[in-house]
């Protein structure tokens, strides 16, 4: 192969030198001016986003290099981005007047506040359905009063006898007493049958005890014990089936200083009962401030605070 131009048709057969040589000058060729050394040879340099599909590119005349569309930081008129042809991808923010709206993230925190909330009332209902299960038919506590826990009720002066079917009661006749206790009936408001009531109470180590029978069941029950105090409060320890507590003697009835005849009233103390015969027992024990008088004791099912 000789310099110059032998008739090739591709840009790997040009020599891009052969205007240095005197038949490459025969032959036409000159100087790059934007392709290789012969007229006509193939030019396959573009600048960025110049070409276009289906277009010829600008030429320039012989020996002058193509001047670029636009300057530096400028929009080119050959290049556009992909978001502004006809189908192109959207972009992330839009501006200008009657844009899109972006999301409604107020609405969407008023709804976040409304599912908390709908959450918060279910849990609060949930729990307060929860502490109202049964209770029981007990007042003041799961257990029975123990000798530091009694319960007091109060005040009442009623009269009225069980009606038929109730529990057993017992007046101050049938009991079983013991320690000095006595029977008397010389103080008036006595319920008992006769106006009889245990009096000399007031010694350490006297009593008065109850054999209960016939009790149809296992369970709690309440004892209701009627009294009279001389208008000054006073204790006793109960006793039921080897279990204590303290009764609390209090002057309900509001009676003077000294006045038995005003101070009768009644107490109650929640207790556990076997089925069959238990022993209920009424003492002045050491500690105890015994200035009382007994007229009457019943029972009640379950613990409750009126009969």
């Amino acid at each position: 192969m000789t310099p110059g131009n032998s008739g090739a048709s591709t840009p790997e057969d040009d020599d891009p030198f052969g205007y240095l040589y005197a038949d490459g000058q025969a032959n036409g060729a000159q100087p790059p001016s934007g392709g290789y050394g012969y007229p006509n040879a193939v030019n396959r340099v573009h600048t960025v986003g110049q070409r276009q599909y289906g277009q010829q590119p600008p030429t320039a005349p012989q020996g002058q290099v193509p001047q670029q569309q636009g300057a530096y930081g400028r929009p080119n008129a050959h290049y556009a981005a992909p978001e502004t042809l006809p189908g192109g991808a959207p972009t992330g923010r839009q501006s200008g007047q009657g844009g899109g709206r972006g999301p409604n993230t107020k609405g969407l925190l008023i709804g976040a506040v409304a599912v908390v909330a709908a959450v918060v009332i279910g849990i609060g209902v949930a729990m307060l359905n929860d502490d109202s299960g049964d209770k029981g038919d007990k007042a003041g506590g799961d257990t029975p009063p123990t000798a530091t826990q009694s319960t007091e009720p109060s005040p009442s002066a009623s009269s009225s006898a069980p009606s038929d079917g109730a529990l057993p009661k017992s007046d101050a006749e049938a009991l079983d007493l013991g320690g000095g206790a006595a029977k008397a009936s010389g103080i008036k408001g006595a319920r008992a049958a006769g106006g009889v009531y245990v009096t000399n109470f007031n010694n350490v180590g006297a009593s008065a005890t109850w054999t209960v029978k016939d009790i149809p069941e296992e369970g709690k029950y309440t004892v209701f014990i009627g009294y009279g105090v001389p208008g000054r409060d006073g204790t006793a320890t109960l006793t039921v089936n080897g279990n204590t507590s303290t009764i609390k003697l209090k002057n309900w009835s509001r009676a003077a200083d000294g006045d038995y005849e005003k101070g009768w009233t009644e107490t109650y103390n929640w207790i556990q009962l076997n089925k069959g015969e238990n022993t209920i027992k009424i003492s002045c024990e050491q500690g105890n401030q015994c200035d009382a008088n007994l007229d009457q004791l019943l029972l009640a099912k379950g613990w409750v605070d009126k009969h």
